[in-house]
């Protein structure tokens, strides 16, 4: 019944708030039009339709909310009026009651909270659609009181998830099935990718996981802090790391009064990502002004601090060098080469012609080089190739389109900060240093290094594989075998005896030569 109820007032909310009228523009059956319009009588579309949709998914609660933040991220398939105003979802959820929180802790370690923390603060200082976070103190291994952020799980997400996702699957087949427009948007494939991203988020020791990679990957860079997991504290519910203080990024006149560089700020930024990306293949993939601040400390001053590291993107190495070859041969406007290396990927059908895949290419990119370098959006031109890429057919991989919002949402903050940033200037000495790497001895030696333990653990059992490879041949196979290893023995045989006789030979003139300088003496 309350799922009937659930389904009842989502259904409401979309037309009360012209859901209707916004993702199906056709509808292919009338009586569905008249049951909409009796439904929501009195609604007003005067708003725009991207505010319309945000205030909707405010209204339906933190699920809908974390599914429109996740949304706006498939620019690929939105108009960016509606993309732009899901932006703003991010951290505009209402805090959940603290006395809830202690609740969690509580159940999560099995104690009061006056026994974990040596102090608490029951006021949150953040309020995100999965989870807030409070300040509290804790006595850590080595017995030194630490300042720390606690990061509490909303209640009942797990249940609430369930039953919101499989709604959301439903009316994701009916808006498919009802229009034609429905179909363009893909709504099955967009809450399947959400239903992963936020099974993901519900873990926290996956994030506190997250976190750690990153804080070792970074540590030695010393453009951006990461904080520490307090390993005792943590839980699927409950995430206690180290208590980060700085000015939020968004504050740029406090950062400017400050003394902190900012065009730098801007270029650093870009540093970060592209080292994350093209270095460790491990990059942070919620990089919104919300999740980032600017330290003011004198040791660490104008570093960038990260926050919550529930979405990160993975990259192989065979990803790393499609994007690497795919912007330089772009920057390069070789795009026969773009579209051969469509083809290397696999991505695109057996028969595709290049020569009409590279026109496609040709006809996208080429009005970027009528502005400056840096003017050229890398997170639009990679858009722009994996749209070109459906056109033939080709489905992109889910941690490429993570990668392209994330560039987008860099670029976004980069001229935010410096509208002068040349990006593709920064950019490039990383692409250029990667595919020296790859090519290049360094490269070499790194992977005979890294095969070492596996020829050095083989090695020993090398003449029983031998044995064992003979053995179990064909009669044929093993008889030629065997003669082609008596001629190499034979072969061997008839060296020596050369050998033997060239050094007898050798010691005969030495010998000689001793005589006659005795006889002149």
């Amino acid at each position: 019944m309350s799922r009937l109820y659930r389904g009842a007032f989502i259904v409401w909310v979309a037309l009360r708030y012209g859901l209707d009228e916004l993702v199906l523009t056709s509808f292919q059956k009338p009586w569905l039009r008249i049951v909409a319009r009796i439904v929501s009588v009195g609604r007003n579309l005067d708003a725009p339709r991207g505010q319309r949709l945000r205030e909707a998914l405010e209204r339906l609660g933190p699920i809908f909310v974390k599914f429109g933040q996740v949304l706006s991220t498939r620019r690929d398939l939105l108009p960016p009026d509606i993309a732009d105003e899901l932006a703003w979802l991010q951290d505009r959820v209402p805090p959940f009651p603290s006395s809830i929180a202690i609740a969690t802790i509580e159940r999560a370690f099995r104690r009061p909270v006056a026994e974990i923390f040596v102090q608490f603060d029951e006021t949150p200082v953040a309020s995100a659609s999965i989870a807030q976070v409070h300040f509290a103190t804790i006595r850590d291994r080595q017995g030194i009181v630490r300042d720390v952020a606690v990061k509490v799980l909303r209640p009942g997400m797990r249940v609430v998830m369930e039953k919101d996702l499989a709604l959301m699957k439903m009316m994701a087949g009916w808006v498919e099935n009802l229009s034609a427009d429905g179909k363009r948007l893909k709504p099955r494939e967009v809450v399947a990718e959400f239903d992963k991203y936020l099974h993901d988020e519900l873990d926290l020791v996956r994030e506190a996981a997250n976190a750690a990679q990153l804080r070792r990957n970074m540590e030695k860079l010393e453009l951006v802090m990461i904080p520490e997991m307090f390993w005792d504290f943590c839980h699927p519910e409950v995430m206690v790391m180290e208590r980060m203080h700085g000015v939020p990024i968004a504050q740029l006149d406090r950062l400017r009064a400050a003394g902190v560089d900012i065009p730098k700020l801007a270029r650093d930024g870009v540093t970060i990502f592209f080292t994350q990306v093209f270095r460790d293949g491990f990059f942070h993939a919620d990089m919104h002004p919300g999740n980032i601040q600017v330290s003011l400390a004198p040791a660490t001053f104008g570093r960038y601090i990260s926050l919550d590291f529930g979405i990160v993107g993975t990259l192989t190495e065979s990803d790393k060098e499609y994007l690497a070859q795919n912007f330089v041969a772009f920057f390069r406007r070789d795009y026969k080469r773009v579209a051969e290396l469509h083809l290397e990927s696999g991505w695109v059908p057996e028969g595709t012609r290049i020569d009409e895949l590279e026109a496609a290419i040709r006809t996208v990119c080429e009005p970027y080089f009528d502005r400056p370098l840096k003017e050229i959006s890398l997170g639009m031109v990679l858009m722009r190739l994996f749209q070109t890429s459906r056109r033939f057919h080709v489905e992109i991989q889910p941690q490429l389109v993570l990668l392209q919002k994330t560039l987008l949402n860099i670029e976004g903050l980069g001229r935010q900060l410096d509208p002068e940033l040349d990006l593709w200037a920064t950019a490039k000495p990383f692409l250029e240093k990667w595919m020296i790497d790859q090519i290049g001895p360094k490269r070499l030696f790194a992977q005979l290094r890294a095969e070492a333990p596996r020829y050095a653990k083989l090695l020993p059992q090398f003449p029983r594989l031998l044995h064992e490879f003979l053995e179990n041949r064909p009669a044929d196979h093993r008889r030629e075998l065997l003669e082609l290893l008596a001629a190499q023995k034979r072969t061997n045989r008839l060296l020596q005896i050369v050998i033997a006789v060239g050094i007898g030979f050798v010691l005969g003139l030495i010998v000689m030569q001793a005589v006659v300088r005795i006889r002149l003496f």
